[in-house]
């Protein structure tokens, strides 16, 4: 018999700690108004012939509350980065001066929030349901180990209650993580 310990539990409370971590990544990335370099997390320049992200290649400060100053390090690095910015869903036109890039970010409208709450919901759910996956496949391996009569029912209830005490635990962090981004979103 399998004696249920907090180590049988630790692989799915990694794999949700996880989750959590790209929901808030993916908050990040969504702008809220304000100036603020995560935005450009996902943008990448071909550069010696491979994918790197402008991180990697200028310096990125915030000077003003609105605007991004790109400085790359290498000047002809300048028209892959403005295209890499185009071609992203920012909204944002580069202004180029030929040694740096500004990003002004306009204030946004009553729609552009709303759309963007709507985003911040939708990647919210995603998180829940890909928790409750997790759970529901922890519970289906534990419901095995029962049935391979390594775990016992007493066992298996108290793994099951386990898992859903994780799965709550998450489901909450992940209703802090909307309402703290809606809130940010909103704010004028």
């Amino acid at each position: 018999m399998i004696v249920l310990t907090h180590e049988s539990y630790s692989t799915y409370e990694e794999r949700m700690n996880k989750t959590l971590n790209v929901l808030r990544e993916e908050f990040h990335a969504i702008r809220a108004g304000r100036a603020n370099p995560h935005v450009l997390d996902k943008l990448t320049i071909e550069y010696y012939g491979t994918k790197t992200p402008i991180q990697q290649v200028a310096n990125i400060q915030v000077p003003e509350a609105r605007i991004i100053l790109i400085t790359p390090w290498d000047p002809t690095t300048l028209k892959e980065i403005v295209k890499s910015i185009n071609m992203s869903d920012l909204g944002i036109n580069p202004n180029n001066d030929g040694k740096s890039i500004r990003l002004v970010f306009p204030a946004l409208t009553e729609d552009r929030r709303k759309d963007l709450v709507k985003q911040v919901h939708k990647l919210g759910e995603e998180a829940r349901i890909a928790i409750r996956n997790l759970r529901r496949e922890g519970v289906d391996h534990f419901k095995d180990l029962e049935k391979k009569h390594e775990l016992t029912e007493d066992a298996l209830a108290e793994a099951e209650k386990e898992m859903q005490r994780l799965t709550d635990a998450h489901i909450v962090e992940i209703e802090k993580q909307i309402c703290d981004k809606e809130k940010d979103l909103m704010e004028v």
